[in-house]
């Protein structure tokens, strides 16, 4: 059990960190959810395809991925060669427990013909059985680039009825969700709006296809970051986990971000302290390991995705 008074305060930590990665020739990647503090010290903060992307490029020996378990997952099965880290062991995503290999693989039998398409939020296990990977940034850009008129899409019922508004292939959705998408509803952003007049509503394609359907802008986290650098609104009804907002009001000081449901908090993003990064890295704990079959069979739709 760590004592998260053991290393004194927030830029005391942020040193200690700062030391122990140029210590371990180690690189810092958060997610647009973590922590603020988190996000302020790490070396690439970002959406899941952006993490991916950076992760593989890097030339660090330890990757510590400061977001949840198949992020980091992710990282490990393009990165063989490095250490993977995620912080704090117990950071999963209950969205990625709605789904099993065994669960695809009878998808698979009940549609022969149609793709599997596994948004990034799966486990390693379920990414090694599907043909393709996505995000939410890349959805429909994925499912239009496959063969055939109907695809599979796993574990996010919300992001597979997103892109079938983009699409005319017939898409075939597991009934997962994000919780804390879930919560965001067309009456909060109504009260909202009443209360911020001008206020532009910025839903995330997890969200629910009633909720889609009153926003002024849909985006995975990275294109949310480009739009509201580039309206010249001045209210943000933001309807994503409200980590996102501390960037947002740094790049936009003059701007204001109000979280479109006061229960929008990824537990499990916020489960990562600075002080279990220091912790992991002094004691190379909570390494990431997955069994090379499976590692290398979910390379291969991670590759799928990233060669478009």
């Amino acid at each position: 059990m760590i004592n998260y008074n053991n290393y004194g305060d927030i830029k005391t930590k942020q040193k200690i960190i700062d030391d122990l990665l140029k210590k371990r020739n180690a690189i810092l990647l958060a997610h647009n959810y973590q922590r603020d503090e988190i996000q302020e010290i790490a070396d690439f903060q970002g959406d899941s395809l952006g993490l991916s992307i950076e992760a593989n490029k890097t030339d660090a020996d330890i990757i510590v991925f400061c977001g949840v378990r198949f992020m980091a997952e992710s990282a490990a099965i393009m990165n063989p060669e490095k250490t993977v880290i995620l912080p704090n062991k117990d950071a999963g995503c209950p969205m990625v427990d709605m789904i099993t290999a065994r669960d695809v693989l009878r998808l698979k039998d009940d549609y022969p013909d149609a793709p599997v398409v596994a948004y990034v939020n799966t486990s390693a296990e379920c990414k090694a059985v599907s043909d393709i990977c996505c995000t939410s940034a890349n959805a429909v850009k994925v499912v239009n680039s496959l063969p055939g008129k109907r695809v599979i899409m796993i574990p996010d019922k919300n992001l597979g009825n997103y892109t079938q508004r983009f699409t005319d292939k017939d898409v075939i959705c597991w009934s997962g969700y994000c919780p804390p998408h879930k919560r965001t509803n067309p009456e909060d952003v109504e009260v909202l709006k009443e209360k911020y007049p001008g206020a532009v509503f910025v839903a995330h394609p997890e969200s629910t296809p009633e909720t889609i359907d009153v926003a002024d802008y849909v985006s995975s986290t990275s294109g949310m970051y480009k739009f509201v650098r580039e309206s010249n609104a001045k209210y943000f009804i933001i309807g994503t986990e409200r980590g996102i907002m501390y960037k947002m009001k740094k790049e936009n000081p003059d701007k204001v971000f109000i979280s479109s449901n006061s229960g929008l908090v990824c537990p499990n993003m916020k489960k990562t302290h600075l002080d279990n990064i220091i912790d992991s890295l002094e004691n190379m704990r909570n390494i990431i390991k997955i069994p090379e079959d499976v590692r290398i069979q979910a390379r291969k739709s991670i590759e799928n995705m990233l060669a478009l």
